[in-house]
């Protein structure tokens, strides 16, 4: 059976304002799709540009140091395989009957958990939304922006779709910036305002 995944009407997003990078505003929003979202086919919400799926983008950070991968060949999304990525991500998955906070926050915690496995503590600040309609990809995906700030840089991969992963100076990001996915790019761009905002 085809996995059930949340969205919203694309529509929603002029009623606060629509954009085109980050929103600092990220309560309005959720809480404007917390009342208008249902749950679609993944293949369905796919093809349909009407609807965007809410995805949790999850990045990791230690001292000035930022979380980067590879998506490889096994990743889900074929259409971003091979880029780089500084996000952790996916989409939220019709589970079981609960409220809106409850079913984001433990899709949030799940991503985190299946796809990395960190030895130290953790903590979560959630900063902004993240929208890109340039391409496809943006067009169907509406996505949240958190920092996730870990106490050791032991992080270690638990899918084949993460490659090549190791943590980069902030520096060393902006001058490979190119190589990165247009979510990526656009949190790299910020990157300054990202991390005084994330504690």
């Amino acid at each position: 059976m085809d996995e059930r995944i949340l969205v919203f009407p694309a529509t929603l997003l002029a009623r606060i304002g629509s954009f085109h990078g980050l929103a600092h505003d990220y309560q309005q929003y959720l809480a404007l799709i917390s009342d208008n979202y249902k749950f679609l086919p993944r293949k369905e919400a796919e093809k349909n540009s009407d609807y965007k799926q809410l995805i949790p983008y999850a990045i990791f950070v230690h001292s000035h140091f930022i979380f980067s991968y590879r998506r490889g060949a096994q990743l889900a999304e074929r259409r971003l395989s091979g880029r780089y990525s500084i996000g952790i991500g996916g989409h939220i998955s019709d589970t079981r009957p609960c409220s809106f906070d409850r079913i984001y926050t433990e899709a949030l915690e799940r991503e985190i958990n299946e796809e990395i496995h960190i030895t130290g503590e953790y903590s979560k600040a959630t900063l902004a939304v993240i929208n890109d309609d340039s391409d496809v990809v943006g067009k169907t995906h509406f996505g949240v922006v958190h920092f996730i700030r870990i106490t050791n840089r032991e992080i270690k991969a638990r899918e084949r779709a993460i490659t090549e992963a190791r943590f980069v100076d902030v520096a060393d990001l902006k001058r490979n910036i190119h190589r990165y996915e247009n979510w990526s790019q656009i949190c790299i761009r910020n990157i300054e305002t990202l991390m005084n905002e994330g504690g």
